[in-house]
């Protein structure tokens, strides 16, 4: 695929990725990779797309006050950490188990993301538009839902960490940034709502692609030519996905994000 038609991808694939929170790149990689780019050369793009995403929505995400950073903070840690070991390990696994790791997993986030419904977390007619954002000293906060004020508090911060190191495994390992799995493992382990997840995930991302990127450039796996179009096109389709976030209900939001995971893996699956 030449850089234009990379550039396409990327905004696309990023908008997308945005919008729900998952990264660009769990959709970026596949179709790279089916387009005929080598798989380990696709992964090192998805990470520089998840990167650039991340730079171009945070703008918009903070100024909703729905990112919470001590969430985010607490679970980069691990995501990163395990990005690092999932780098180390890519040049030693065959691009057949990356693609069936991946289709299994993006298939897993998706039951998980769609078997609830209806909305977890509701208004607090006590609450104002003053207690919206972040609390200091707590992994908790209130966030705007058509003109509520919404209350949360993360939850099995433990086995969130845990998910979260797996992630950065697989962000590291197949270039899928891992937020396919953060976000609904925010969502449905850690009891944070899915708004607050997609946000958090989305400005958090960048850091495990760059911890992963790091490895990648010593490896001399980056191609500046192309990584250029990917990096346009990210933060373009981006900035625009998650600016129609807002528009979105939180159960749309989820379903949506099934419904891209469960169609990814299985093409993955059947065309590995």
């Amino acid at each position: 695929m030449n850089p234009f038609g990379i550039a396409a991808a990327a905004a696309i694939t990023s908008g997308v990725g945005s919008l729900g929170g998952l990264g660009g790149a769990v959709l970026l990689v596949p179709i790279l990779t089916l387009t005929g780019t080598d798989a380990s050369a696709a992964a090192t793009l998805g990470l520089v797309s998840v990167a650039a995403g991340s730079v171009a929505t945070a703008t918009v995400q903070l100024r909703e006050r729905t990112v919470n950073h001590r969430i985010g903070v607490s679970t980069e840690i691990a995501a990163s950490s395990g990005a690092v070991a999932g780098a180390l390990l890519s040049t030693e696994v065959s691009d057949t188990f990356l693609t069936v790791m991946l289709g299994l997993v993006a298939i897993a986030a998706a039951v998980l993301g769609g078997r609830r419904k209806g909305i977890r977390n509701k208004p607090d007619p006590s609450l104002t538009a003053a207690d919206i954002g972040e609390h200091v000293g707590a992994l908790s906060g209130a966030y705007d839902l058509n003109g509520g004020v919404v209350p949360y508090r993360a939850h099995r911060l433990q086995i969130g960490l845990g998910l979260m190191a797996i992630s950065g495994l697989v962000a590291g390992l197949a270039g899928a940034s891992g937020g396919f799995i953060k976000t609904p493992a925010q969502s449905e382990v850690m009891k944070v709502p899915v708004k607050v997840a997609a946000a958090t995930t989305s400005f958090t991302i960048g850091i495990t692609s760059a911890a992963a990127l790091v490895v990648h450039a010593s490896q001399e796996r980056i191609n500046p030519i192309a990584s250029a179009g990917v990096v346009c096109g990210a933060m373009v389709g981006a900035a625009f996905g998650a600016r129609m976030q807002s528009h979105f209900s939180p159960v749309g939001i989820r379903r949506f994000l099934s419904a891209v995971l469960l169609g990814v893996g299985v093409i993955l699956l059947v065309r590995r």
